[in-house]
This record gives C-alpha cells, sequence and structure tokens, in this order.
C-alpha cells in the first residue's frame, strides 16, 4: 500500500557555508528565514510560501556524501547540463525580468523552451553548484 496523505516536506542541501548559501535563496527567490532546531551543526531553515521549505544544512568533512556537481570527480559546471541532471525548480510569473537579473548578477543561466513551445526554462547553479531551474509554466502535475 502506498503512503497516504503524502506532500513534500522539505529539500535539504548540505553546505561548508549556509550563512552564504542562505543569503543567495533569500536574494533571489524570496525564501524567508524561519526558527529551526538547535543542531550541534550549522543549519538555517528558509520557506518559500505557502508550504515548501528548504533546509540548509552544514556539511560534515567527515563523510563522504554525493556533494554538488563542481564537486564531481570530473565537474562540469555548465548550466547546459543541468536539464538531464539533478535540480530543483521553481515557477515563477516573472521569467523574463528575473532571468534578465541572474545575469546581471553574472550567474551563467541556459535558456531553452519545452518542446511545447510554450514553457520557457532557465537553468543556473547556485553558489555550492547544486542545480536550479526556473520554469514560465504552470508547475507539473
Amino acid at each position: 500500500m502506498a503512503a497516504q496523505g503524502t506532500c513534500l516536506n522539505h529539500v535539504s542541501r548540505e553546505s561548508s557555508d549556509v550563512k552564504r548559501l542562505a543569503q543567495f535563496y533569500i536574494e533571489i527567490f524570496g525564501l524567508q528565514k524561519v526558527e529551526a532546531p538547535r543542531f550541534e551543526f550549522d543549519v538555517i531553515w528558509l520557506k518559500l510560501a505557502p508550504s515548501f521549505y528548504l533546509h540548509l544544512i552544514e556539511r560534515d568533512p567527515t563523510t563522504k556524501l554525493p556533494e554538488g556537481p563542481w564537486s564531481a570527480t570530473s565537474a562540469i559546471a555548465d548550466p547546459k547540463n543541468l536539464p538531464r541532471g539533478h535540480h530543483v525548480c521553481f515557477t515563477i510569473s516573472n521569467f523574463d525580468s528575473f532571468v534578465q537579473k541572474l545575469k546581471d548578477k553574472g550567474i551563467e543561466v541556459h535558456e531553452r523552451t519545452q518542446p511545447d513551445g510554450k514553457t520557457k526554462q532557465a537553468f543556473f547553479f547556485d553558489p555550492d553548484g547544486n542545480g536550479l531551474e526556473v520554469s514560465s509554466g504552470a508547475p507539473a502535475s
């Protein structure tokens, strides 16, 4: 039997500098810092209303968990590779001006339109090399 009452709770990202990464998501996407439990490592929780949470967690240098694309063995920090790679997508209503804001900040962006010709997409990396997408269309259902 499948889980019932399922909804996405949060996405987490490891970082060696959670404050820097939090500032990026606050500035670029307008996420808001919310109260987080006190752990023995740095944690910042961010919220995008009404119910999306992003947990930024201090990277444990003693573990060998996979990291972002920039730290991979054959790192290629090229957003053209993100449509088929790991990324988180946000649907936004001001696509064109938002993408221009990214470019104005010096963030490399790969733009494309889905085959239906209706949905614009832009792929880029956060400061830790995590893949991101913004989309002009309605969220995938």
